[in-house]
């Protein structure tokens, strides 16, 4: 075992998040790198200490670059708002550390392109922070679709809705400002990531992109409530998804549909340890979908639980995520999603709000 110095960006929901994770993430897989929680990085003094004695950081800071340039901060989280990812992310490669960033993986297709030749560059671990494909249920689909389960996929349908803006009467925030904080900046990344990953690339999209409530107690509205996409698969199979923080009665509607020519999968993040396989087998009379519940013969269960359909949680993605890091780290090698991985994600982006703009359909290789 080895003892590698983690330092985190962002001490917030997804900072605690990832702390948790990295203190976890040694016992659960018995990881050769062992993360010590070395320094933590927060918007001032006070909170960047609340969150040291919280968390059991060994250190805590105010500034960025301190964290960055620390000599026992041997690896980078980043869990702050998307504006300031790039500055972060490239000051880091600068020094040949191993970055994780929080999605999207810049505040624009720009942004993400600079940070992808930065991390390239540098020759060292880089991975972009998409949980939600990592629950066992979806890994389970990915594999079933990749053996060729339910054949030749005709059809995808997905959506990533939720309801924390659904009350048009809650007070405007950082989250109602800028392009990158709407629902096609925040929300739809993990759904267009999930996409790329049950189907592959995605050749072109038409877009409709929305804000339904146009002001807010506090202030103007200058982004997005909701967005609705068509697409076209480079694999040839058709495609639509539907995104938004205004969903009213959706908490954690991370969902997906795939039908293929010989059966059909269905998921939903709210019943994140069952998967609905349909399978064009048997029968008429006794055809229909069976509803699998995860267990120990699923990808990533059994570190966690012994018992099918006990059930693995939020958390447990991301201690996922932390030996996807801490392997990436270990070996040299890539492990998905990667920087590159995340352009991606912001190239589908890019073309939905230019479609929105021109209501044209958009070939995803001119972004």
């Amino acid at each position: 075992m080895v003892q590698i110095g983690i330092g985190i960006l962002g001490g917030g929901y997804m900072g605690k998040a990832h702390a948790v994770a990295m203190s976890a993430v040694g016992a659960v897989f018995d990881t050769t790198l062992r993360p010590r929680l070395e320094m933590v990085c927060a918007s001032t003094p006070a909170s960047a200490e609340k969150y040291r004695a919280a968390y059991g950081f060994q250190r805590a800071t105010d500034d960025w670059q301190t964290l960055v340039n620390d000599p026992k901060v041997d690896a980078i989280v980043i869990a702050t708002p998307q504006e300031t990812h790039r500055h972060i992310a490239e000051a880091a490669f600068a020094l040949g550390k191993p970055v994780f960033c929080e999605k999207p993986l810049g505040a624009s297709l720009d942004d993400s392109r600079a940070m992808v030749a930065a991390a390239e560059a540098s020759g060292v671990a880089n991975m972009v922070g998409f949980n939600y494909i990592r629950t066992p249920a979806s890994q389970f689909a990915r594999q079933l679709i990749a053996e060729g389960a339910i054949g030749d996929v005709t059809w995808f349908r997905g959506e990533h809705t939720e309801d924390f803006y659904a009350d048009p009467a809650a007070p405007a925030t950082w989250r109602t400002s800028g392009e990158a904080n709407g629902t096609l900046g925040d929300l739809a990344p993990h759904m267009i990531n999930g996409a790329l990953a049950l189907l592959g690339p995605i050749a072109r999209v038409m877009a409709t992109v929305e804000t339904v409530h146009t002001s807010r107690p506090g202030g103007q509205v200058t982004n997005d409530d909701h967005a609705q996409m068509m697409c076209r698969f480079e694999n040839g199979a058709m495609g639509q998804m539907y995104f938004s923080r205004i969903a009213t009665g959706r908490k954690m509607g991370y969902a997906y549909e795939v039908t293929g020519t010989k059966g059909a999968i269905r998921f939903d993040q709210e019943d994140q340890n069952a998967i609905w396989l349909y399978r064009m087998d048997g029968p008429d009379a006794t055809r229909g979908f069976t509803k699998i519940l995860t267990g120990p013969a699923h990808p990533d269960y059994l570190p966690f639980c012994q018992g099918p359909g006990h059930g693995t949680g939020y958390q447990d993605q991301i201690i996922i995520e932390a030996r996807d890091f801490l392997t990436a780290i270990e070996t040299g090698k890539p492990v998905w999603p990667t920087f590159r991985d995340g352009m991606e994600v912001n190239r589908v982006i890019a073309a939905a709000m230019a479609s929105s703009r021109t209501e044209s359909w958009q070939d995803i290789e001119t972004f």
